[in-house]
């Protein structure tokens, strides 16, 4: 069984637990701490950084884009179905590639890493890791932020049926991933995104999102609303 280090708030780590739910796989899972960047991790993964997929022929794959793409090419041939998650175009691949790095990379630059480092990896960081208080302004920006992020789900849900086309994608199981993460530490005004909410509801009714809405991080509860589909 494929072996995914991963941390629990990592978006790109559940961005590949989505996909390989998505091809009907359950890996094995290793949490990590990634601020710790301890010796394990740092073995198979030199940049420290999860989520990293050990295949069962012991192949090792790091970064959730790179392991996207190698699950596509693996689980997506085997099964026949090589574009279940992909479109058939080079155009309209390169429009799901784009999406998954605005939402696993920008809104991880603005918004997720934020929120996460402040409100969870400070908590558990010593001193000389850069653990303490939370820092109240890079807070206050995630969640200016975050709103730019509603309305580009609202812009694209309006001109299509899902986010990069006619049919679920990569693209949607990277917001999803990502939006996973901060509504479950509560942080999605979704009061103010109501077309970001109706497509948040459908994405996370699909069968791919249980164990995603099943987590639960030690010492932090998830937000009242965040495991039920009708929030």
């Amino acid at each position: 069984m494929p072996i995914l280090h991963h941390y629990p708030l990592s978006a790109g780590s559940r961005f590949v637990r989505l996909v390989m739910a998505e091809f009907g796989e359950t890996p094995t899972l290793t949490e990590e701490q990634p601020w710790e960047r301890g010796e394990r991790l740092l073995k198979l993964n030199p940049a420290g950084t999860v989520p990293v997929l050990i295949d069962d022929d012991e192949t090792a794959v790091s970064g959730a884009t790179v392991i996207g793409e190698y699950l596509n090419e693996t689980r997506g041939a085997r099964l026949g179905e090589t574009t279940l998650l992909m479109p058939k175009t080079p155009g309209e691949r390169a429009e799901v590639r784009r999406l998954v790095e605005w939402f696993l990379a920008k809104m991880q630059a603005e918004v997720t890493g934020y929120l996460v480092t402040e409100k969870v990896y400070k908590r558990r960081m010593t001193v000389t890791e850069g653990g303490g208080p939370p820092d109240a302004a890079a807070i206050r920006a995630a969640r200016a932020n975050i709103r730019h992020h509603l309305d580009y789900i609202g812009y694209l849900t309006a001109r299509r049926s899902c986010l990069a086309g006619r049919e679920i994608t990569y693209a949607d199981l990277a917001a999803g991933a990502a939006f996973s993460v901060v509504d479950y530490l509560g942080e999605v005004p979704w009061e103010e995104g109501a077309a970001a909410k109706a497509w948040y509801a459908r994405v996370k009714s699909r069968p791919s999102f249980r164990a995603i809405l099943a987590d639960q991080v030690r010492g932090m509860p998830a937000a009242a609303h965040y495991a039920n589909l009708d929030f």
